[in-house]
C-alpha cells in the first residue's frame, strides 16, 4: 500500500486535490495542520491518503497551485509519496525472529532468552529433538563464552556449535588388530533393530574391505526368531565365512574354540523386548559360560525412536555390561539430537552407523562429523 500527501489552504482544498488525483478509491489516513508550509509562511493543511499496491506511483505527477492571499503567487505543490512496505516487512522480520527465540521449555526452571544470532541454531536443536536440559546448558554457556566479534557472523556461530557438539559426542575409533590378536564382539538389542544385518556388514568389512583380509567367523545364539539362522547362513555362504549355531549356553565355548583361528568373531543374539528380562538374562547365561574370554558387548539401537525410549532400552540391557553403541536406521529419521543426547548421557562411545539395508555398503565407521552433518541438515547424509 502506498501513502500520498497533499497540501491545501484548507482541509477541504487538500482533500479535493487528493480526490482529483487519486480518485474515490483513495483512503484518508490523516489530516493535520502544517506550520509555515509555503513561502509566505502561512499554515497549510496536509491530507495523507492510501492507495492499493497496483496503483502505479511511478507514473503519477502530483502538482497543485497553492493560492495564498498575502502573496498572490501561484506555486506548484508536489505530493510526497510514502511507501511503508519495506519498513513493514522489516518489522515483520523482527517479530518473526522474536517469536522464534521465545524459550518454551518443559520446565519453568529455565529462564534463557535466545539472542537473534542463535535463533537458527536453537531451532535446529528443537527440530532434532535434542534433550532440553542439554540444549539449555549448551545455549547458556555459548551465549556467555562466544566472543562478540564471532556472534555477528552466522557461519562462525554455526562452526562454534559444531565444535561444541563434537566435544559432547563420544566416539570409538576403529583400530586395526595386531598380528595374531583376536576380538570377540557380541551384538545385543531389541527385536528388529538390525543386529543380524549389521553383523553381516561388519563381517564383510573386516574380511574383504580393509585390505588385510582378516579371518572372520560368526556365531548365532538366535534360535527363537523364524528365519534368523537361514538369513545368516545366506550371508556367510556368499562371503564364504564359517557360521556356528549355538542353542544352549554350554555350547558357546565349544563354538568359539572351533573359531580360534579367526581374528574377528561376531556373536548374534536373540532380540527381545527391553521388558523381557528373562531373555536378556539368558544372554547373561551364555556370557558366564565363557567368563575367561574378553567379549565386547555392543548395544544396537534404532535411530528412529525418541530419546526416552533409548534410555529405557539401555537401562534394561545395561545388566549385560554394555561397552559400546551402534545406531541403525539413520535413513529412517530426520531427528538426530536424540542420538547425541543419549550417547552423551550414557557416556557410551559410538562404534558404527547403519544407514540402510545394503550389505556391506550401508555402514559408516563412527565419526562425529558425520553425525553433526546429519544433525545440521535434518537428514541422513550419504557419503
Amino acid at each position: 500500500m502506498n501513502m500520498l500527501s497533499f497540501l491545501g489552504e484548507t482541509p477541504t482544498n487538500a482533500l479535493r486535490l487528493a480526490q482529483e488525483k487519486c480518485g474515490e478509491d483513495a483512503i484518508v489516513i490523516s489530516t493535520k495542520k502544517v506550520s509555515n508550509a509555503n513561502e509566505s509562511g502561512k499554515d497549510m493543511y496536509e491530507v495523507v491518503v492510501a492507495l492499493e499496491d497496483e496503483y502505479d506511483k511511478r507514473n503519477l505527477q502530483y502538482t497543485k497551485k497553492a493560492i495564498t492571499k498575502s502573496s498572490g503567487t501561484n506555486k506548484p505543490m508536489h505530493a510526497n509519496v510514502y511507501d511503508f512496505r519495506e519498513e513493514i516487512l522489516k518489522m515483520q522480520g523482527v517479530l518473526e525472529q522474536v517469536q522464534k527465540s521465545i524459550w518454551n521449555p518443559k520446565s519453568q526452571l529455565y529462564d534463557l532468552n535466545i539472542p537473534p544470532e542463535f535463533v537458527d541454531i536453537y531451532n535446529l536443536f528443537e527440530k532434532n529433538e535434542f534433550d532440553q536440559e542439554m540444549t539449555y546448558t549448551i545455549m547458556k554457556k555459548t551465549i556467555k563464552q562466544l566472543p562478540i566479534s564471532l556472534k555477528v557472523n552466522p557461519s562462525k556461530v554455526t562452526d562454534f556449535f559444531k565444535l561444541v557438539l563434537r566435544r559432547v559426542i563420544p566416539i570409538k575409533h576403529e583400530l586395526p588388530l595386531r598380528k595374531h590378536q583376536r576380538k570377540i564382539i557380541m551384538m545385543v538389542g531389541p527385536t528388529g533393530v538390525g543386529k543380524t544385518t549389521t553383523i553381516s556388514k561388519l563381517a564383510a568389512r573386516y574380511a574383504y574391505k580393509l585390505g588385510q583380509n582378516y579371518k572372520v567367523g560368526i556365531v548365532t545364539l538366535d534360535s527363537f526368531r523364524v528365519g534368523a539362522i537361514e538369513q545368516l547362513q545366506a550371508y556367510t555362504n556368499i562371503m564364504r565365512l564359517p557360521l556356528e549355531v549355538v542353542k544352549k549356553p554350554e555350547g558357546l565355548s565349544e563354538a568359539l574354540l572351533r573359531l580360534k583361528d579367526c581374528n574377528y568373531i561376531f556373536i548374534d543374539t536373540a532380540g527381545s523386548s527391553q521388558y523381557d528380562v528373562d531373555k536378556i538374562e539368558l544372554i547373561n547365561k551364555y556370557q558366564k559360560k565363557v567368563d575367561e574370554l574378553s567379549i565386547e558387548k555392543i548395544l544396537v539401537l534404532p535411530a528412529n525412536v525418541k530419546y526416552s525410549d533409548l534410555l529405557e532400552i539401555y537401562t534394561n540391557y545395561s545388566r549385560l555390561n554394555i561397552d559400546y553403541l551402534t545406531f541403525t536406521k539413520l535413513d529412517e529419521t530426520r531427528s538426530f539430537g536424540n542420538l547425541i543426547s543419549f550417547a552423551h548421557k550414557t557416556k557410551k562411545s559410538i562404534t558404527y552407523f547403519s544407514i540402510g539395508q545394503n550389505v556391506p555398503d550401508d555402514l559408516i565407521v563412527s565419526d562425529s562429523s558425520f553425525l553433526i552433518e546429519c544433525f545440521m541438515n535434518n537428514a541422513c547424509i550419504r557419503r
